[in-house]
């Protein structure tokens, strides 16, 4: 599938991103993401991009238009001579000072009952969509990084999407998965949601735990009580979601700006973090993570 057959409606110009945001974690704690990206900047330069994230660096690949394939349905995109599908994923890379190479097979993939959106996704003047694949999966198999050799064999994974034009000037978003005896997956987004007719600071979050979804969200009526450089916390009727950062770790990655991927953030790949989860006055789960992410970039 070319870039071309994503512009619905559009003469397919730009300016455009989509992206995929693949997560690994070894039962170690070892954890390596892996954002594959295709862009279109407001003169219809189209290219691709990968950028690899682990514990200790991160790495931006760009690559021509020509060496990027992508289908969603069902999920595959073929960028170089790596290949990221629902079934896993195979990677070749010897460039720029990165040496990766490897497989890894998923398991079935924890889906959401609906869009993570909502009826934002109506909303065509958002800078930014958001979506969720997998709110967790088993994972297997071994990557050699630099030399370094990682075994995800029993460990997990996680995978989402963005696609618009730009990420929000403003916004936090914090993602954790575990398991043991009481496994749990989550993921918070907040940001300053700019439209034609004003705008507002909105909220999604979905929460995996005790074998169901609680779905925190803007359009379900959720309130953002909270939101910084250190964490959040979101209100809805009766429940109460905290997210405390405790320690990080952060890496520069790239973020688009009107198609192009000229704006530098900064992501903590295994920040540690703080989860508490309130229905009334009843502690549903309190986790904390040396393995989850958070990101948190501000207007200024």
């Amino acid at each position: 599938m070319k870039i071309m057959r994503f512009f619905r409606g559009t003469d397919g110009t730009g300016p455009y991103f989509e992206g995929w945001y693949l997560k690994h974690q070894t039962p170690q704690g070892q954890t390596l993401a892996l954002i594959p990206a295709f862009h279109i900047d407001g003169r219809g330069r189209r290219t691709a991009s990968l950028q690899v994230v682990s514990n200790d660096g991160s790495w931006w690949l760009e690559y021509p238009e020509a060496q990027l394939q992508v289908s969603r349905q069902p999920f595959r995109v073929q960028i170089g001579q790596s290949s990221f599908t629902s079934q896993g994923i195979s990677l070749h890379i010897q460039r720029d000072g990165l040496s990766l190479h490897g497989a890894l097979r998923y398991g079935p993939f924890t889906v959401l009952r609906s869009d993570i959106m909502g009826p934002f996704r109506f909303f065509a003047g958002m800078q930014c969509s958001h979506g969720v694949i997998s709110m967790g999966h088993s994972l297997a198999g071994t990557l050699e990084l630099n030399g370094g050799r990682l075994d995800f064999s029993g460990g997990i994974g996680y995978i989402e999407t963005d696609r618009g034009r730009s990420f929000p000037s403003a916004y936090l978003w914090t993602q954790c998965i575990w398991g043991g005896p009481e496994p749990g997956s989550l993921m918070l987004a907040s940001a300053t949601v700019p439209l034609p007719a004003g705008g507002f600071t909105g909220c999604i979050c979905s929460v995996f735990y005790g074998g169901r979804e609680y779905r925190l969200a803007t359009y379900r009526g959720a309130k953002i009580e909270a939101w910084s450089s250190s964490g959040a916390v979101i209100l809805q009727g009766r429940y109460r979601l905290e997210a405390e950062l405790l320690n990080e770790r952060r890496q520069p990655l790239r973020a688009p700006v009107e198609g192009r991927m000229e704006r530098t953030i900064h992501e903590s790949l295994c920040a540690k973090v703080c989860y508490r989860f309130w229905h009334g006055k009843d502690l549903l789960f309190q986790h904390t993570d040396p393995n989850a992410s958070f990101e948190f970039s501000s207007a200024g």
